[in-house]
């Protein structure tokens, strides 16, 4: 069973650097590499080869004599399990292969590499749980780290972004921790197949006032409006490592994956909150996109378009159909790979000139080829231009809001996607391709830095195959069924 192997390895890989890495910083960026890329590995293995069936490990429930221990922590591995595992690993090995030269010119030491591990332990630790009090204290853990981690150049303005994201998190986490003690309180079990089983019978009020509150706090977590306060200050003052963690993984798997979880096991009997997503997800693109369109700072205009790319997969969850849930998790998936590689070309161009304002760019292409040239296909990926990831996952979004008879949502996403063409193409226009010539850059870009943004820029190419008849029903069809299947959810974790 390789299920407790997603918490087990980063867990002690973070241990391990922090034993014996001492002055050793490159000890701990190999330990943190390998350690993702066997991660990589069983998330990869257990996605194509396990994903058809689902995977139950208890741990509790013992045996004594005659006695057994009533309580039992579950963790469970589906097709949706299994998918963001492998995204969060995919992400984590390009941001740790950037971070090996790009963390030296921040604070280089191993506190990076244990802490980024920490990082991973949470979200691993939330994706497989099926215990909600577990998923509770797997996202501390996660971003216990990531304050830390958003605050580790040591500078003011990091200090900040990372107080007030430690404030609205603490805040989240406490809205989080009623709704569990409420329904704790209301079915006598953590287990969320069994409260998703216990739910129906309980008094529809209590079950609004509970949806609400986990709406509100996971809605924080995913930095969906209007509960985004803290993503354009954290998101553009964390190292570019962890920009690209924070925006390409940790609101998708602390947030858009419960919010998956819980509302189409647990509250899928309730429609109002679809309709909730719908709203969320529509005023997210729309404002998200205003907002990005008036930043002249490169980090922060991607935080605002972060917004808005998360409010295209709300969209499609709200739909709430097979295609719509396709498209959502198509554009999770996609989300992660383009806005994770234009975090990092940020970051390469703050290294190379020692700016973040695109008035202050110019002609990069000239010399910063590698940079210039994936920003590019990330830039039109997120606009969602054929033939790249991001044209099909928001075109499947678009047409399935159609075929549910809600044109006006369709119309939205379409708005959307040309804000977010206009706002790249002032990137592309001022940042890449602008005016002022630089004849040579203040730091060279290491094969590190150039090696992970080409990963990225691959995959943001190669991924479109996804939807090509054969392959997609090996890949995202299993999704989407176990989505929208929520008594097989129920049945095989409390049916064993």
């Amino acid at each position: 069973m390789i299920l407790p192997f997603f918490v087990i390895i980063p867990l002690l890989a973070a241990f391990l650097i922090a034993l014996i890495s001492g002055d050793r910083e490159d000890w701990a960026a190999i330990l943190s590499i390998l350690s993702v890329i066997i991660l990589l590995v069983l998330s990869v293995y257990g996605f194509f080869a396990l994903s058809e069936t689902t995977s139950i490990y208890e741990m509790g429930g013992w045996q004594v004599g005659h006695w057994k221990l009533p309580v039992t922590i579950l963790l469970v591995q589906d097709a949706l399990s299994a998918f963001v595992l492998m995204v969060v690993s995919i992400i984590a090995l390009a941001a740790l292969i950037f971070a090996v030269q790009y963390i030296r010119h921040k604070n280089p030491t191993w506190k990076f590499y244990a802490l980024f591990m920490l990082m991973v332990t949470g979200m691993n630790g939330v994706i497989i749980t099926g215990d909600i009090f577990n998923l509770y204290v797997f996202m501390e853990i996660a971003l216990f780290a990531a304050y830390a981690l958003v605050a580790f150049g040591g500078q003011a303005e990091e200090y900040e972004a990372a107080f007030k994201y430690a404030v609205m998190g603490s805040i989240s986490s406490t809205l989080i921790l009623v709704g569990i003690g409420v329904l704790y309180s209301a079915t006598s079990t953590l287990t969320i197949a069994r409260i998703a089983e216990l739910l129906p019978g309980l008094s529809p009020s209590l079950t609004y006032w509970v949806g609400g509150i986990f709406i509100a706090g996971f809605g924080l977590k995913a930095a969906t409006m209007p509960f985004h306060a803290w993503l354009p200050d954290a998101h553009s003052s964390a190292p570019a490592p962890i920009s690209a963690m924070l925006s390409g993984v940790l609101i998708k798997a602390l947030g858009i994956y419960v919010l998956i979880r819980l509302f189409f096991n647990m509250f899928a009997d309730y429609p109002v909150f679809k309709t909730i997503f719908l709203i969320l997800g529509s005023i997210s693109i729309l404002i998200g996109s205003f907002l990005a369109l008036g930043q002249w700072d490169f980090k922060r205009l991607l935080a605002y378009s972060s917004i808005s790319q998360v409010g295209y997969i709300l969209l499609g969850l709200g739909l709430g159909t097979y295609w719509g849930v396709l498209g959502a998790a198509f554009h999770l998936f996609n989300h992660a790979l383009f806005k994770a590689l234009l975090f990092l070309n940020a970051g390469s161009v703050e290294v190379a000139l020692g700016t973040r304002n695109l008035k202050e760019m110019g002609k990069l292409n000239r010399i910063m080829p590698v940079t210039s040239a994936t920003s590019m296909v990330a830039s039109l990926s997120i606009s969602g231009i054929p033939p790249f990831n991001g044209f099909f996952s928001k075109l499947i979004i678009i047409i399935a809001a159609v075929q549910a008879g809600l044109p006006f949502y369709a119309l939205v996403a379409v708005v959307g996607s040309l804000l977010t063409l206009a706002y790249f193409m002032k990137v592309q226009r001022y940042g890449f391709y602008g005016e002022k010539i630089h004849d040579q850059v203040d730091t060279p870009i290491g094969y590190g830095m150039k090696t992970a943004m080409l990963l990225l820029a691959v995959l943001c190419i190669v991924t479109s195959l996804m939807v090509i008849p054969g392959v997609l029903e090996k890949t995202l069809d299993p999704i989407a069924n176990v989505i929208l299947n929520r008594a097989e959810y129920i049945h095989s974790v409390l049916g064993r």
